[in-house]
C-alpha cells in the first residue's frame, strides 16, 4: 500500500515537473502590445475608459430583467395545473398576471419605457 502510494506520488511529481518545464520552454519570447490588450467589440481600448453610459438603457434593461424573472416564475405553474384545484389555480394565476400588468402600466406612466424622451 505504501509502495503504491509512494510510486503514485513520484509519478505525479515527475509529470508536474515536466509540465512546468515544457510550459516555460514553449512560451514565445516577444511581447506584442496589441495581443496583450483587452479586446472589446466596438470599443477602442487606447482611448478613455469612461464612456458616457445611457441611464435610459440601464432602466430598460432593469425593467426587462424584473419582468423576465416574473415570467420565469409564471412558467412552472403550467405543470401544477393538473394537481391543483382549478378555482385556486385560476385565482392565483390571475392575481399574478394582474400584478404583472399593473407593474407594466406603472412603468409606462413613469416614462421608463420611453426610449426617446
Amino acid at each position: 500500500m505504501k509502495t503504491t502510494l509512494f510510486l503514485g506520488l513520484v509519478t505525479l511529481t515527475i509529470t508536474q515537473s515536466m509540465n512546468l518545464i515544457l510550459n516555460f520552454c514553449s512560451k514565445k519570447s516577444f511581447y506584442d502590445r496589441e495581443k496583450n490588450s483587452p479586446f472589446e467589440c466596438g470599443f477602442d481600448p487606447k482611448n478613455l475608459a469612461r464612456l458616457p453610459f445611457s441611464l435610459q438603457f440601464f432602466l430598460v434593461a432593469l425593467i426587462f430583467v424584473i419582468f423576465d424573472v416574473e415570467l420565469v416564475l409564471l412558467l412552472p405553474t403550467i405543470s401544477v395545473i393538473k394537481i391543483c384545484n382549478l378555482l385556486s389555480f385560476s385565482f392565483t394565476l390571475n392575481m399574478f398576471l394582474i400584478i404583472l400588468i399593473l407593474g407594466l402600466f406603472h412603468e409606462q406612466n413613469q416614462g421608463s419605457l420611453n426610449w426617446v424622451n
